[in-house]
Parts: C-alpha cells; sequence; structure tokens
C-alpha cells in the first residue's frame, strides 16, 4: 500500500510517519483486502490537532475518518478508530464487494460546481436569479449497486451521495436523512 503522509502548516516527523504506517496498515489489513494507498493528513486549528484519513480500495471504494485532539498522536489515534469501526461494521459486505467485483467501480466524469453563500451574493440575487459560480471542478460519479452506494456513503462519513445506478444507468442519490434514515432518489420511478 502506498502512503501519502502530509502536513498543512506543520512538520510531520519521521516517527509520526511510521506510527502512521504500523497503525494504519495493521487496521486496513485487518478488514479490507487489496488497499491501494493511503492519504493521511494533519493540520492544527488554535490549540488542537486535527487528522483526516482516507484510504482507496482496488475496487473504487474510499473510507474515509477525521478527528481532533490536542495530541497529534491522539488525533491520528482517534481517527484510526473511527475508521476500524466503520471498516469492522462493513467487514462482511466488503469482503462480498470484493468476490462479486473482479474489476474496479467504473467512475464516469462529471462537473462539481461551488456557488456563492447567500450572505455574499445578497447583492447579486436582486438583480439576477442567477448564482454566481465560484470554482469548479471535475468530480468522480461511480456505477454502484444501492447497497453499495449507501456503504460508500456510510465508509466516506459524507451525507449525500451522487452515483449511477447499476440496474437501471440512471444517475441517483442516497442522503442521511434528519431521522436517522437513509433516503433514495431513484428519478426512474414514477408514483
Amino acid at each position: 500500500m502506498r502512503y501519502e503522509i502530509s502536513g498543512k502548516h506543520i512538520d510531520v516527523g519521521v516517527s509520526l510517519k511510521n506510527h502512521v504506517k504500523v497503525e494504519l496498515g495493521s487496521v486496513i489489513e485487518k478488514y479490507a483486502e487489496r488497499p491501494t494507498n493511503a492519504s493521511v493528513v494533519f493540520s492544527k486549528l488554535a490549540h488542537e490537532y486535527i487528522c483526516e484519513a482516507s484510504v482507496h480500495l482496488s475496487t473504487g471504494l474510499t473510507v474515509q475518518a477525521k478527528a481532533h485532539s490536542t495530541g497529534i498522536y491522539t488525533a491520528f489515534d482517534s481517527c484510526c478508530q473511527k475508521m476500524e469501526k466503520q471498516l469492522r461494521r462493513y467487514k462482511r459486505r466488503l469482503k462480498d464487494h470484493h468476490k462479486k467485483r473482479t474489476e474496479p467501480v467504473e467512475k464516469f466524469v462529471g462537473s462539481s460546481y461551488i456557488l456563492t453563500s447567500d450572505e455574499s451574493g445578497e447583492e447579486n440575487k436582486q438583480n439576477s436569479l442567477q448564482p454566481i459560480i465560484i470554482a469548479e471542478m471535475e468530480t468522480q460519479i461511480p456505477l454502484l449497486s444501492v447497497g453499495e452506494a449507501v456503504m460508500q456513503m456510510e465508509l466516506a462519513g459524507s451525507s449525500v451521495l451522487v452515483f449511477r445506478n447499476e440496474a437501471k444507468s440512471t444517475i441517483n442519490v442516497v442522503y442521511q436523512r434528519d431521522d436517522g434514515n437513509i433516503g433514495w432518489i431513484d428519478p426512474g420511478t414514477q408514483a
């Protein structure tokens, strides 16, 4: 597995890099098969260290976790524990996912835009209903089943995931509802 360990405006020493490789490697090896690369980024906000970790599996799924603490090692250890908890929860499904898929998850390219917030675009809203685009990026839209999409959303720790449904090849959305359940938007079905 390839590791990318870095710090935003802080120096990450050799001993911390070794600690990350050993601890994260043992967690990933225990629960996931064939990880390809791991990215761990450390940053500091006021008196707390923040650790963000992302591990990409060979089938295209991504596991992400984030934690913060007053110590850099404890921030990483908390992040690693969160990732281990996610992987433990999905261990059986991840193993089944690897057996079913011999090829990586197919991904399609899409555009992602960042629009101005309500406060900054107040003047422009009165003149036009068109939002102001402040950034444009390329994003990946995976081809997944609904179950895999829910698993990917929860493993990534996000509240929403846009994906292409394997069964219908249509764009679908799964999202975390306020009541704790998962919502699924499938524009191909009619009431």
